[in-house]
């Protein structure tokens, strides 16, 4: 008897089969409980009345949002910083993590524990406000894109990655000519798209949905990520009168404005997630096998 067949394995599948549906099930149902909200009235949001399905069809709190011109600003602003920050820390973890790949550098070892240490430690808030304050990068792009630039996170699992390359590629290219750099870019770079394509997608996700760095360095309305007027609007900082709305339309769009924000944010990441997706399991799954 084959092991596909034997009643042990059937039981098995069938375990994993209903305790996968109930994880897909537990997962799927808070996202349909947002999308439901977000098109629901307000007398049944607050009576709790909205599940799976939408009640009483409402679309006044995605006019309210899409009709100011400062939301579309702040996403504007928002894609510009996602685009620039994920190109300067895709190119900063790319070559610091190829660095560190190589087992013959001298000093690998401290620059390996420096990039830890990072990990565990930090100079605080305080520390770093006025490090960014004192550089001149205080409601500029920059404040947003270098303090983050790095996640040695992703640092660790591109160099996993990079490690357990053919090291035989790498000197067959040297031996026809190609220096550090042309290995890089025509050797290693090509063979490396599951993982780069993983580490795209952590960094645009992280930086899609940062706030707290754009609310501590920028102070300008006209700078602010889609996140932050979001978070305004939440919060009640915002006044009916900095919309042109009236009083009942604020009371409506506060009671599923939360819903409204989520969608709105999360929209353009479920939109590329499914050309990325199929590099992601590779990608982390390859990085993280150790040499």
């Amino acid at each position: 008897m084959t092991l596909d067949r034997s009643p042990g394995y059937r039981v098995f599948r069938w375990i994993n089969a209903l305790v996968l549906t109930g994880v897909v099930i537990v997962t799927l149902y808070p996202f349909a409980n947002i999308i439901s909200r977000s098109f629901s009235e307000e007398q049944y949001i607050v009576t709790g009345q909205v599940n799976l399905l939408p009640r009483g069809f409402n679309l006044s709190t995605y006019k309210v949002v899409i009709s100011d011109p400062m939301f579309w600003t702040n996403y504007r602003n928002t894609v510009i910083y996602t685009v620039v920050a994920t190109a300067i820390a895709m190119f900063l973890t790319t070559c610091y993590a190829y660095v560190l790949s190589k087992k013959h550098l001298k000093g690998r070892t401290v620059l390996i524990w420096i990039a830890v240490f990072t990990m565990i430690f930090s100079g605080g808030l305080i520390p770093q406000y006025v490090l960014v304050n004192s550089l001149g990068l205080t409601n500029t792009l920059w404040a947003i894109v270098l303090p983050n630039a790095i996640s040695v996170f992703n640092l660790l699992v591109m160099k996993a990655f990079f490690e357990n390359l053919p090291g035989d590629l790498e000197e067959a290219a040297a031996i026809d000519g190609l220096n550090t750099y042309g290995i890089l870019w025509r050797i290693v770079l090509p063979l490396s798209k599951a993982v780069i394509a993983t580490m795209v997608l952590f960094y645009s996700v992280s930086f899609w949905n940062s706030w707290f760095t754009a609310f501590l360095y920028l102070h300008e309305q006209e700078l602010f990520p889609v996140t932050i007027y979001l978070r305004n609007l939440i919060a009640g900082a915002t006044t009916s009168e900095s919309y042109g709305l009236a009083a009942g339309d604020v009371t409506q769009a506060a009671s599923n404005i939360q819903s409204v924000a989520i969608m709105l944010t999360v929209l353009p990441i479920l939109a590329v997630y499914p050309f990325v997706q199929r590099y992601f399991v590779s990608g982390v799954m390859l990085g993280a096998v150790k040499g």
